[in-house]
């Protein structure tokens, strides 16, 4: 069997993590190269056995299988539809970039003209697959909690107001749906962008996000009802050592949706 061929976009601290377990995998293994912008300081970081990318052409010319995002909303709108003008599938790391209604519409429909898929990992949150099992129920309701640390929200705190360090309570910062939600915070709502694609769709699943500074993790909550029955889950995630809006759970997800691509037995 041959190397899979890949191609990150972007690389910072998650593709980088994602780049070193993926050159470590066992045979048949992993071919890596990485798109970043012409004169981009993260070419100097490149383990020499990633082949670096300038533009779409050069893209093309390395034939990847698979092409993973991980450089945040612009990204999707810069770097995504040539890749699915190319027939490719994309797995996009920055799914809160979704809330764009005329964004999305346009990826589908190049997707669906050229032959290339919207790959959609969980991220940091589970239970989506309870979620898409429920997504027509009638009476479904559907809320999601983001609860984090101080550390976390530092400057959002700051601006109402509150001292970081001295904060004693739980402070609400955002209460609505999730199209709102995504807008207001796109580096920290990719949760709630996924579970309203999973699910009913943005404007019918609620959002909201707490800074709680008895929170030690990133801690996220799912509440679905409907005539099916009822999910309530909590998820704790560890913050990443180099985001604490991130969970560091993020980098795995990617890693288990590249193994799924391309393994002879899928669970969905």
């Amino acid at each position: 069997m041959k190397p899979r061929r890949l191609v990150l976009i972007g690389f910072g601290a998650i593709a980088g993590d994602l780049a070193a377990t993926l050159l470590d995998a066992p045979q048949p293994g992993y071919v890596l190269g990485v798109l970043l912008k012409p004169g981009s300081a993260s070419r100097q970081r490149l383990p020499q056995s990633c082949t670096p990318l300038s533009d779409l052409a050069e893209l093309a010319a390395f034939a990847p299988d698979l092409v993973v995002e991980a450089a945040g909303h612009e990204a999707v709108r810069a770097s995504v539809p040539g890749c699915l003008t190319l027939g490719l599938p994309v797995l996009i790391s920055s799914i809160g970039a979704l809330h764009d209604a005329a964004l999305l519409a346009s990826l589908v429909a190049t997707a669906r003209e050229h032959g290339g898929r919207l790959l959609l990992p969980s991220g940091a949150l589970g239970g989506l697959d309870y979620v898409r099992a429920v997504r027509h129920a009638s009476e479904l309701t559907l809320r999601y909690e983001s609860r984090k640390p101080p550390a976390a929200w530092s400057a959002e705190l700051k601006a109402l107001g509150h001292d970081p360090d001295r904060l004693d309570a739980p402070v609400t910062l955002f209460s609505g749906n999730a199209r709102e939600a995504a807008a207001a915070y796109p580096q920290n709502l990719n949760v709630a962008a996924a579970l309203a694609l999973a699910g009913p769709g943005f404007e019918a699943t609620g959002v909201d996000v707490i800074c709680d500074p008895a929170t030690t993790g990133n801690t996220h909550v799912v509440t679905a009802r409907s005539e099916f029955g009822t999910m309530h889950l909590a998820i704790a995630n560890r913050p990443s050592p180099s985001n604490p809006k991130s969970s560091w759970i993020v980098g795995r997800s990617l890693l288990a949706a590249i193994e799924q691509f391309f393994a002879p037995v899928m669970m969905l």
